[in-house]
């Protein structure tokens, strides 16, 4: 036995509709020659891209990412005393800009040189090492540039290369050379079509651009006045 929409069903000949196992087409790049050799089809598209090193969307994230497995056992981890969570918390929130208190400052002992008034000259750290708090990889270029001001004439032609961070991925390294590469940008040559249309036009109407935009035979397509001036101008040379 079995209801009435079950035996309607069973003598339709309308077949069941069946979900794809996969609805969602794989996304093949084909844009970037780089990207493609790199692309891994098993991984989503935000996916691929932190792996390379780059970014699927410019905006903050809105949801939909999962957390690590560190931020897992963290959240399942038990709650520290409130002394030493009031300071972890108070950490990071500090602003990286902001100056920090006196009591957590560290000190460093330096030696100065001064001249004949007592003005101070140089001042000669115990350690090369600068302060870097923001990570910046400039830092280290400009220590490097007042160590070697007393060098020789020659080392001051030389061009800088570049920064080379080996942190970074080698897709990035490759897209960066490849926009490097200077592109020769292409003229574009007007078609004989186009050429043919603009002069049905021009026999028509003239120089009045506003009625060529007007006209619903000759321009079917509805160009605008700014658009058939430009290729009038290209047309005749002027441009």
């Amino acid at each position: 036995m079995g209801s009435v929409l079950q035996k309607k069903k069973r003598r339709s000949s309308r077949q069941k509709v069946k979900m794809p196992n996969r609805p969602k087409k794989q996304l093949n790049p084909l844009g970037n020659d780089i990207i493609a050799k790199n692309w891994n089809k098993k991984e989503t598209l935000t996916q691929n891209y932190r792996r390379l090193g780059l970014t699927a969307r410019l905006k903050a994230p809105t949801g939909g990412v999962e957390r690590t497995l560190s931020q897992i056992e963290e959240s399942k981890s038990p709650a520290p005393s409130s002394s030493s969570s009031s300071s972890a918390s108070r950490r990071a929130r500090r602003d990286p800009f902001a100056i920090a208190p006196t009591e957590e400052v560290i000190f460093e002992e330096a030696r100065v040189e001064r001249d004949e008034n007592g003005k101070i000259v140089k001042i000669h750290y115990g350690s090369d090492r600068r302060s870097n708090p923001l990570n910046d990889p400039l830092n280290a270029l400009e220590s490097d540039a007042e160590g070697s001001s007393g060098d020789d004439d020659d080392d001051a032609g030389q061009e800088w290369g570049g920064i080379d961070d080996e942190s970074r991925p080698e897709v990035i390294r490759l897209l960066e050379k490849d926009a490097a590469i200077p592109r020769v940008k292409k003229p574009r040559h007007m078609s004989q079509q186009e050429r043919e249309w603009l002069e049905r036009m021009t026999a028509k109407h003239g120089d009045d651009v506003a009625a060529m935009a007007r006209d619903r035979k000759l321009n079917p397509m509805q160009q605008t006045q700014g658009d058939i001036a430009r290729r009038i101008k290209r047309l005749t040379g002027k441009a």
